[in-house]
């Protein structure tokens, strides 16, 4: 189709798109075109309206194409109307009239309370530096829900051991402090006292997580340790910090807490955020009802 190579010329010369969008936009535009002739014997670019469009969306849904990949094709479709529009060889764009399907929320993954109780209270760190170390790295982010990148610049000074508070630097360079509990407490303790040993200038303000030659330790190092412990418990999809943080929020919320205090505990700006992790909650409670009630 001739139309279908200018607007293609278009994107490639004059918005300058990346080779892989022309391409997947090219693939999604010939399906359509292919449909609107196969299904309606249309040709003509002006015959094109808004119903043709709805039930080509239809039918990508009864084939079973996910909902993302069919709001990809919806807005290849847009561009290539607008540019048709823009160019002024249409006088009218039905894509005016069509509504892109809504993408279903994903559930945030989380690990179940007892396979954590599991992962503390087996035997599985080494009696090392390096195991005290990833048990503490697992053991922090579980007590206080941080971003991988707060963990890693854990300076010792940012630790305060009376209050039971730790210092972080979140996003938006914004300062906040977590509380942790008397278990946590107990545990850095214990590797802050280890630390002195490993570290090459104890005296100094050093990062708390470092390797063995006394560097901070870098994202992909603790993401790999905490894969490592999760897989020993857990089958989850997802096993790297970001879900210990999900855990820790959904089993939070499970006990009782305010939601805005975890709010405040995550460093999230609004109540969004937050609020993702009340659908795992109703999710737990669907469960709970239905095993335990007569009726269910």
């Amino acid at each position: 189709m001739d139309d279908l190579s200018k607007y293609l010329d278009y994107l490639k010369f004059e918005k300058r798109v990346s080779a892989h969008t022309i391409t997947a936009y090219t693939t999604d535009l010939q399906q359509f075109f292919n449909y609107t002739q196969t299904a309606f014997q249309v040709n003509d670019l002006a015959a094109i309206d808004a119903p043709i469009i709805r039930t080509w969306i239809i039918t990508l849904m009864e084939e079973g194409d996910s909902t993302r990949s069919i709001n990809r094709k919806i807005s290849a479709l847009r561009s290539f109307f607008n540019y048709h529009i823009k160019i002024k060889s249409l006088e009218h764009n039905p894509m005016k009239q069509v509504t892109a399907p809504k993408i279903a929320k994903r559930l945030p993954y989380f690990v179940e309370e007892n396979d954590m109780e599991r992962l503390f209270s087996a035997d599985l760190f080494p009696d090392t530096f390096e195991g005290w170390r990833d048990r503490t790295i697992i053991e922090l982010f579980y007590a206080t829900g941080m971003r991988l990148t707060e963990l890693i610049n854990i300076k010792k000074d940012d630790i305060d051991l009376y209050e039971s508070t730790v210092k972080v630097l979140g996003k938006r360079n914004k300062e906040r402090i977590i509380p942790f509990g008397n278990t946590m407490e107990e545990l850095l303790i214990k590797y802050l006292d280890l630390c002195q040993s490993e570290v090459k200038n104890p005296n100094e303000n050093f990062f708390i997580f470092f390797t063995p030659k006394s560097n901070k330790m870098y994202p992909k190092a603790v993401y790999n340790i905490v894969h490592k412990y999760l897989d020993m418990v857990t089958t989850i999809g997802k096993r790297s910090p970001h879900v210990i943080r999900h855990t820790f929020a959904t089993h939070m919320l499970n006990h009782g807490a305010d939601i805005n205090a975890i709010k405040e505990i995550l460093g999230h700006a609004n109540l969004a955020a937050t609020q993702v992790y009340t659908h795992n909650s109703i999710e737990k409670l669907k469960s709970v009802y239905k095993h335990a009630h007569p009726r269910a």
